[in-house]
């Protein structure tokens, strides 16, 4: 399959005939059917259904149609990408941001955004990934990472990387002998822990996990800013779990922060690049949409964003 065949489906559904189709793309009918035929023969079911009065799409041929449009629409704006001067290009660009990822993507994605598209104005949303999810959902931004595929399921999304829950605690801290490189769920239950509330996706995953190890959790506080989280941590009022994104926040907290893995639980958080629909997205959008999807890869495979996995 390849992008000049699903020009040709396009054209042929759009113009409802064969014959009007070669005629509007200049190409002999025999070859224009012939171009079809391999289609469909890749695809392994028919996807037009012919009659005396033209063709119209099979189930099948409507699916294809629906996202043979979008692969189009975003080849031909990826070219208007490549051949615009990176000055040419300008805007305002608005992305969401949960304060973790923000912590680990933010300051990156400022930086090579303003290098390589001085015309673009990033407009950054730091936020809970509900309200982000909202704001998505109303077209109040191009883009955010979220981490669930139904936060705005109307909405294309691609999935980014997957990180992987630590708990922290501070480096000289009393609470765990200074040797453990791991902990256990069982252990986790017996420490002061401040965690940020059940509106978050991230509390509800945590306390999921421990209640189907009928393990209560001693939560001394909850929090919903990050920054003030991570400092009651560091001065050694109780200790949290987090994705590494969250030391990033501050260079010091790398150093003054242990991060154990927890040894019998997969605790794991999905990223989930959401935008709006490819038609509406302007030459700047998707210019940062392909720009912040090069920062994630570029910072996990460099290891300046550690404990997670691209997907």
């Amino acid at each position: 399959m390849n992008l000049r065949q699903l020009q040709y489906f396009v054209r042929i559904v759009e113009c409802g005939s064969l014959a009007k189709a070669s005629r509007q793309l200049y190409i002999a009918q025999p070859a224009l059917s012939q171009q079809l035929a391999k289609l469909e023969e890749e695809v392994g079911k028919p996807l037009l259904l012919r009659s005396s009065k033209g063709v119209t799409p099979t189930a099948n041929g409507a699916a294809l149609l629906h996202h043979a449009r979008f692969l189009l629409r975003q080849f031909e704006q990826t070219l208007t990408i490549a051949r615009q001067e990176p000055g040419s290009i300008q805007g305002m660009v608005s992305v969401g941001l949960a304060s973790t990822t923000l912590s680990a993507l933010g300051g990156p994605l400022m930086r090579r955004v303003r290098e390589q598209y001085p015309g673009i104005v990033l407009n950054v949303v730091e936020g809970l990934s509900g309200h982000i999810a909202q704001m998505m959902r109303l077209s109040q931004l191009d883009m955010a990472i979220l981490f669930s595929r139904d936060a705005a399921p109307d909405l294309p999304s691609e999935a980014l990387l997957e990180e992987d829950l630590f708990l922290m605690l501070p480096r000289e801290s009393a609470l765990l002998p200074a040797r453990r490189r791991q902990v256990t769920c069982e252990e986790i239950a017996q420490l002061p822990l401040i965690l940020p509330t059940s509106i978050h996706g991230l509390r509800r995953r945590i306390a999921h996990e421990f209640e189907q190890r009928n393990l209560p959790l001693q939560v001394v506080a909850e929090i919903d800013s990050l920054s003030l989280l991570m400092l009651c941590v560091k001065d050694g009022l109780g200790v949290t779990i987090k994705p590494m994104s969250a030391v990033m926040m501050e260079d010091r907290w790398r150093e003054e922060m242990r991060c154990l893995p927890i040894a019998d639980a997969h605790l794991r958080r999905p990223n989930y690049l959401f935008s709006t629909e490819a038609e509406r997205m302007s030459p700047a959008a998707l210019a940062v949409h392909e720009t912040l999807r090069q920062t994630v890869r570029d910072l996990v495979e460099g290891k300046a964003w550690q404990g997670v996995t691209l997907l």
